[in-house]
């Protein structure tokens, strides 16, 4: 949503740097429409010291998302809302399976070193005894219980 943006040293996209006419130029929206959006909670821009809106690249990606799913995909805006809302709960969800699956990916190569290390202690513990090359089968046959 954000791709064209040059950012300056220090920033991202999410770094809040436009004022809001400058953000309405690039949305392609006025300004007030912007400032319905951040009352609604569809946008939440940045603030200055002074209070003023300072709009982020991504902001700007989904301001112009808005303005896409208003006009061409003739969303409501209590639509707009709950699309966005959704969007942000499956990036948040996407986020945490990648955390949960590296947790599980160091849990299984912990374990595997873990059972490596047994397997090499038997290894060890189990010493052949010198002269004696003999075998022996043994057949446990339990009591019968009565």
């Amino acid at each position: 949503m954000t791709a064209g943006f040059p950012f300056p040293a220090g920033a991202d996209e999410d770094t809040p740097m436009f004022v809001i006419s400058v953000a309405a130029q690039l949305s392609g929206l006025h300004a007030q429409t912007l400032r319905t959006y951040d009352r609604m909670g569809l946008v939440s821009p940045g603030r200055a010291n002074g209070g003023g809106r300072r709009y982020s690249p991504r902001d700007i990606g989904l301001l112009r998302e808005v303005q896409r799913l208003s006009q061409d995909e003739g969303v409501n805006l209590a639509g707009i809302k709950r699309i966005i809302e959704l969007e942000n709960e499956l990036e948040a969800l996407r986020a945490r399976v990648a955390e949960l699956s590296e947790q599980v990916a160091a849990a299984n190569v912990a374990a595997e070193q873990a059972a490596a290390a047994v397997h090499a202690s038997y290894r060890r513990e189990l010493v052949p005894l010198p002269g004696r090359r003999e075998t022996a089968l043994v057949v446990w046959k339990p009591k019968p219980r009565r």
